[in-house]
């Protein structure tokens, strides 16, 4: 097999392309033939030692990707050699081949594209568990998601209108804008051009919105967070814009309102049935055609520098996805 190898997690430029033994799968393991894997922001962190899990040394970077089973080991019932998957392992996925837990693993229903199979699990999990198990979001709210025309954004898009939301979407561009439109989105904020709370109030008709989607952290926190509704429920998602914001503890008694942190990785091991029947809701929906991954475009696997760097320049609308 062959793989993307981090060896020092000093940055992209350190990780190497070589060749590996192919490992056999243990008990409760599979061994997996990856045909597509996905580019998310904590591939980005991991290999800039970085994020909250650091894997021992040396590891091959790529948390979620898509492929057919080649074997399995002893104990697993429920995956057959040649059963197409998708899996999100935090690990391994920047390869030709990958040895994954059964467990983590989705199969995919006969026709489900490898390259929206890869692009699928961690965003339309982490939205879900945010918006309905989370928020508790209810037909007929307002939700304002920023960083909307990311990854997460544009599945929070989605899942909320799929929900009977009405959707504000915030993103830096008018192309992004754009995309966020053709979503479903009933209204964009252009935060590059506009001022967001000035939108937000104009928008809402000074009520605010009921819950805030945030995946982004940084300067927009604050104002948007001063924006929410009586009985808001603002959803800390992550940090792509680097600094973690530091709220005043008042707006929240102010406002009525919830600081509520998401964190699918810890629920999905935590409330594996509360999870296993999120994604089976969300696979249902994929084939109603209530949800799409947004596929900013496809790269071979060989090009996953560029592909970082590309991820870098902020201008990626929805995933960027590497296949072999």
């Amino acid at each position: 097999m062959q793989a993307w190898l981090c060896e020092n997690p000093v940055g992209v430029d350190a990780l190497t392309w070589k060749d590996l033994p192919t490992p056999q799968p243990k008990a409760g393991e599979v061994l997996i033939e990856i045909k597509a894997a996905s580019l998310n922001f904590p591939d980005l962190l991991i290999v800039q030692n970085k994020y909250q899990m650091k894997p021992p040394l040396p590891f091959v970077p790529g948390s979620e990707y898509a492929g057919i089973v080649q074997a399995v080991g002893e104990g697993v019932k429920h995956l057959a050699v040649g059963q197409a998957v998708a899996c999100l392992s935090g690990t391994g996925g920047f390869a030709t081949q990958t040895i994954a837990p059964a467990a983590l693993c989705m199969p995919l229903p006969a026709g489900f594209p490898m390259v929206d199979a890869a692009a699928f699990i961690m965003i339309y999990a982490t939205s879900h568990h945010a918006l309905v198990d989370r928020a508790a979001l209810k037909a007929g709210e307002t939700v304002l998601v920023l960083g909307a025309a990311g990854g997460v954004g544009t599945a929070a898009i989605q899942i909320a209108k799929a929900l009977g939301a009405k959707v504000i979407a915030a993103a830096s561009t008018k192309e992004k804008c754009d995309l966020c439109l053709k979503l479903g989105a009933d209204a964009v904020i252009n935060y590059g051009t506009e001022n967001l709370r000035d939108a937000i109030k104009t928008l809402t008709e000074g009520k605010g919105p009921d819950v805030i989607y945030d995946p982004v952290g940084g300067d927009f926190a604050e104002p948007a967070f001063r924006s929410i509704a009586w009985r808001g429920r603002y959803l800390v998602v992550g940090f792509a814009a680097g600094p973690i914001p530091a709220l005043p503890f008042n707006l929240a008694l102010l406002k009525g309102a919830s600081i509520v942190g998401v964190f699918w990785g810890d629920f999905a091991k935590r409330e594996p049935k509360a999870s296993a029947a999120a994604m089976g809701e969300l696979a249902q929906w994929y084939g109603q055609g209530k949800i799409k991954p947004v596929i900013d475009r496809a790269m071979p696997m060989a090009e996953l520098k560029a592909a970082f760097a590309h991820m870098g320049s902020r201008a990626v609308m929805g995933k960027l996805v590497m296949v072999n």
